[in-house]
């Protein structure tokens, strides 16, 4: 794999080395799953860029996350095929997990997600997903194609039964009675805000290990308004701050991804959003001083 040559953050070379590490930032730029609008495809490049003006020192740890190691490498060859786009995108993170490191993808449109889950479910035997996100992606096909971005759930729930999903404001009918007739875990933004859902105790219910796909559309316009899905009246900054929190500090988050940001050359607001999220994560997961 090759180190990216302005890698996320820009941080002093000791801490991007990708020999020594704990992070690796994986830029994936897939788009071929979408059924709306694009810019995915150029959303990890326009993630990397933004990171670069962001402060080092995190004012809420207290302390600069990138010090553990935070290496980014060049986005490997994404083939137009969707199935040989998820092996591929499986065998770079699990040749990562191989060596030992925590692994980040940047997306790209959220069918990417299967691939990840793929690669941990091959290290891993028993983990969960927590899934953030404005939509139930639960139908089994959409438009005929069951590697859609709006099928990614249905596709993660055959991988492990072991699902959170949170923030959902959209679905069709038949998600619905799916989500009935499975006993699917699912906590809409509705129910969420209206203290009808007990988050530790949800999370209660899910393995140790727990990885997180953050689709972006989860956040309110206010926070970040370039997507390709968007919904109204998503998480502000601080409530997803408040939940993520909570998750870090219960379970052991094995890695994470960050999708359906649509770069948009007037919207340089949102990928600067998405970098602070991907970088107040890292701090959450390593820095011991995180939740005191």
């Amino acid at each position: 794999m090759t180190p990216h040559p302005a890698p996320f953050l820009a941080p002093p070379e000791d801490q991007c080395d990708l020999s020594t590490a704990a992070v690796v930032v994986v830029p994936y730029g897939y788009e071929g799953g979408i059924s709306y609008g694009s810019g995915t495809a150029d959303a990890p490049a326009a993630v990397i860029d933004a990171s670069h003006y962001l402060e080092l020192y995190d004012e809420v740890l207290d302390t600069e996350p990138c010090q553990v190691g935070i290496a980014t490498i060049v986005q490997p060859d994404i083939p137009d095929d969707p199935a040989a786009m998820l092996d591929t995108l499986s065998k770079t993170v699990g040749e990562l997990l191989d060596q030992n490191k925590f692994v980040v993808v940047v997306g790209g449109d959220h069918s990417i997600t299967t691939g990840y889950v793929r690669a941990l479910a091959a290290r891993h035997e028993t983990f969960g997903v927590l899934q953030l996100d404005a939509h139930a992606d639960l139908r089994d096909q959409y438009e005929g194609d069951p590697l859609s971005h709006a099928c990614v759930m249905a596709r993660t729930r055959e991988i492990t039964p072991h699902t959170l999903q949170i923030g959902i404001r959209s679905m069709s009918s038949e998600e619905a009675e799916t989500v009935k007739t499975e006993n699917i875990n699912l906590c809409t933004l509705h129910r969420y805000r209206k203290s009808g859902f007990d988050l530790a105790a949800a999370l209660s219910k899910l393995p140790e290990k727990l990885f997180i796909t953050v689709d972006v559309d989860v956040f309110d316009w206010s926070v970040i308004a370039s997507t390709g899905t968007p919904e109204p009246g998503g998480m502000v900054w601080d409530e997803m701050m408040e939940l993520l929190e909570t998750v870090f500090r219960t379970k052991t988050v094995v890695g994470f991804d960050v999708v359906e940001l649509s770069a948009r050359e007037t919207d340089p607001n949102s990928p600067f959003a998405v970098a602070k999220l991907i970088y107040r994560m890292i701090g959450m997961r390593f820095c011991s001083n995180a939740f005191m």
